[in-house]
């Protein structure tokens, strides 16, 4: 049987590996902004460009609305929303799905430290339209014209 690669999954492998590294070092325990500072740290020596509370605009109808923070930004392509709680719940699901479908992103993951055991869930946006809903960020973040 043939292994069903997923877009970007080179880029996810990298981060959710990165993630294990950290939990496995770190443990279960610690505030949110502990694991997010490893995990910078971590992906940073894996060579992974990266933003870290990246102001993302919220667009609607190719407007402006708001802005929210997405924990990190890699390669201008993947966002990473951590947690650091018991369990992850459907509504933390649906929250990451949420931002992937403002920022106009296809991919996203979804990382709980809280737990035993490191839980990381594989996102894809399927509203995604490649339009970025007039969002300007997301071709500047990944440091290419491409």
């Amino acid at each position: 049987m043939i292994k069903e690669e997923y877009k970007y999954s080179d880029i996810t492998g990298k981060v959710i590996g990165c993630a294990m590294k950290v939990h496995s070092a770190l443990g279960n325990g610690f505030q949110e902004v502990i694991y997010q500072r490893a995990l910078e740290i971590e992906m940073t020596d894996q060579g992974l460009l990266l933003s870290r509370e990246h102001e993302m605009p919220i667009y609607y109808k190719k407007q402006q609305i708001g802005t929210r923070r997405v924990d990190f930004l890699v390669e201008g392509v993947v966002s990473v929303e951590i947690k650091a709680i018991t369990n992850l719940e459907d509504v933390h699901l649906a929250q990451a799905i949420n931002y992937l479908e403002a920022y106009d992103l296809e991919v996203g993951l979804l990382i709980n430290f809280g737990a035993k055991s490191l839980q990381h869930k594989r996102l894809a946006n399927k509203k995604f339209k490649q339009q970025n809903q007039g969002n300007p960020e997301i071709k500047k973040i990944s440091g290419s014209d491409n």
